[in-house]
């Protein structure tokens, strides 16, 4: 036991000194290093290829464990109706700060700027909202798991955790089932985490060698405003409210999830940690049909990064092309990043066309601004990535707190290390769909691995 759980530890010590490596190479040989992005890129597609079998999973056992088809409606709604007032708190703040700075002034828009601005634009796209809730119909029940859309699988995993609730005894066989594939496809999980340091490596080294320090020093105060802004938002916001409604001390939490930051921190999606939250969530002492619905849906709706990152963009590109924006205008720019923002996935560059595709349909002459960050976006993609990942996380728990699907107790145990989680197989047989009364380990909790 010992041994793997040393094993653990030295995958993320390699994790840790690739980071290292791959940013000395890119300042050594900045064109050797930009050729080694396919290395990053083909880790967090590894990752990516098995994000839909592990919600459909979770979902499924969750929901179709739950008696009371009721509780679970309840807990969606109760998660959407948070995930709706945290983004909007979250632009508010963003658009503070980014009235405190004015971080865009002095700068000059240039040509190449106005054309990356317009590539970008293109590429972020108008989409109404007909097309946004359309678009969450799969093709076809195996095109949700193929198309790479975390909506898509979640649709299809709550009609087939609702089927199978309402069959009853006749499902429980399927269920097991089921149980049976997400052993499998956590073990599988598993072993790709092992290509982590190859991955963090290509992907740092190659943002290095192509952008060097020079989009950092002509844009730092954008950079460091934001940076300080989401800590802010995480310590404060999401600090207090976790304190007050749950007890717990967010310092803790992220300890806890320390691991999974360094993953999203070295491949700059928070995508790649979303299969290791919902196991380290149901580890915690959060139920099955909570972490099930509120964290893959918290993907998509909950991007308190991506908020932040848009106004404070919006307000920075206004101000660098001699175009301010009133306090109406930003409250009208306010409202429409709501929406806009909810189409922004965890994923590298999304939040960036998300910006541009926005501004396009609702001020189209600050479009050209948006190349003025392009250069940057990579450095601030691990902040919005970050704070998705962390926003999501406290969601998790406030929900199960809520709902009274959150073993208080259990969390006390497992933040201070004395319930350690199973980096082995990523699955604790010991957590059932109810939070248990007595925070006992199970064989496969008690197992190997310990928080970072």
């Amino acid at each position: 036991m010992a041994g793997r759980r040393d094993k653990t530890h030295y995958l993320y010590i390699a994790v840790i000194a690739a980071v290292l490596l791959g940013i000395a190479v890119g300042f050594a040989a900045p064109g050797t290093a930009v050729e080694l992005k396919p290395l990053g890129t083909g880790f967090v597609n590894l990752i990516k290829m098995m994000i839909s079998p592990v919600i459909f999973c979770t979902i499924v056992l969750g929901i179709g464990s739950v008696r009371k088809a009721a509780k679970v409606g309840a807990v969606g709604g109760l998660a959407l109706g948070y995930f709706m007032i945290m983004s909007t708190v979250a632009l508010a703040i963003g658009l503070l700060v980014g009235n405190l700075l004015e971080p865009g002034s002095g700068l000059h828009l240039t040509e190449a700027a106005k054309h990356a601005g317009e590539a970008q634009a293109k590429a972020g796209g108008a989409q109404s909202t007909p097309e946004f809730l359309l678009g969450i119909i799969p093709t076809t029940l195996v095109s949700a798991f193929t198309g790479g859309q975390v909506l898509q699988t979640l649709l299809v995993a709550l009609l087939c955790g609702f089927a199978l609730q309402a069959m009853g005894a006749a499902g429980e066989p399927v269920l097991r089932g089921i149980g049976h594939v997400q052993k499998l496809v956590f073990r599988v999980l598993a072993m790709i985490m092992w290509a982590a340091p190859v991955g963090a490596f290509g992907a740092i080294a190659a943002v290095v060698g192509a952008t060097g320090m020079d989009a950092l020093k002509s844009l730092a105060v954008i950079m460091i405003g934001f940076y300080t802004t989401c800590l802010l938002f995480v310590f404060v916001v999401l600090g207090t409210l976790l304190r007050v409604c749950t007890g717990l001390n967010v310092f803790s939490l992220l300890r806890y999830l320390g691991r999974e930051f360094l993953l999203i921190l070295s491949t700059s999606s928070s995508e790649s940690a979303l299969p290791r939250l919902i196991a380290k969530m149901e580890h915690l002492g959060v139920s099955k049909p909570v972490v099930g619905i509120t964290v893959p849906t918290g993907y998509s709706f909950n991007l308190d990064g991506t908020a932040i990152y848009l106004t404070m963009s919006s307000l920075f590109i206004a101000e660098a092309t001699g175009k301010p924006l009133a306090i109406g205008e930003q409250i009208s720019l306010l409202l429409f990043m709501i929406v806009a923002s909810k189409g922004a996935a965890g994923v590298t560059g999304a939040g960036l066309a998300t910006l541009a595709g926005g501004l396009q349909s609702h001020r189209p002459e600050l479009v050209d601004g948006v190349g003025l960050i392009v250069g940057i976006d990579r450095f601030m993609s691990e902040a919005r990535a970050l704070t998705n990942f962390a926003g999501n996380a406290v969601a998790t728990v406030l929900i199960g707190t809520w709902t009274k699907e959150f073993d208080r107790a259990r969390a006390t145990e497992v933040l201070a290390g004395r319930l350690e989680f199973d980096e082995t197989t990523l699955i604790d047989d010991g957590h059932g769909t109810e939070p248990p009364t007595v925070p006992a380990p199970s064989p496969a909790g008690a197992k190997d691995g310990v928080p970072v």
